[in-house]
């Protein structure tokens, strides 16, 4: 790190076409919300809604006024398409089907 006041996070967000991670140089004592404000992530995707975002650190859900660390990864979360116990119970139940249906699933 160049200067020894700074600590070092990453911000990235994901499509399914598109990628993108920042590196910033913060002050100690910057939020997950300042981080994620002054990456320039929102600018570049419009469809963030900045009222309703939910981030994390490493794959675990934050608050937006969590104080971050040296080295945090910031991921945007994007709203989700499906209801996920939804869709287990349909791929459960699709599985159920299958198995009585026999064939050669190796039982």
């Amino acid at each position: 790190m160049e200067n020894a006041d700074l600590i070092s996070v990453e911000v990235a967000y994901a499509k399914a076409d598109e990628q993108l991670i920042v590196k910033l140089e913060m002050a100690p004592g910057t939020t997950l919300q300042q981080a994620v404000e002054q990456s320039g992530i929102l600018d570049r995707f419009p469809e963030i809604d900045p009222a309703h975002l939910k981030a994390g650190v490493f794959g675990k859900l934050k608050k937006l006024d969590q104080t971050l660390r040296e080295g945090d990864r910031i991921e945007i979360y994007r709203p989700l398409i499906a209801d996920p116990k939804q869709v287990r119970k349909q791929r459960a139940a699709e599985g159920k089907r299958m198995k009585k249906g026999g064939g050669d699933l190796g039982d």
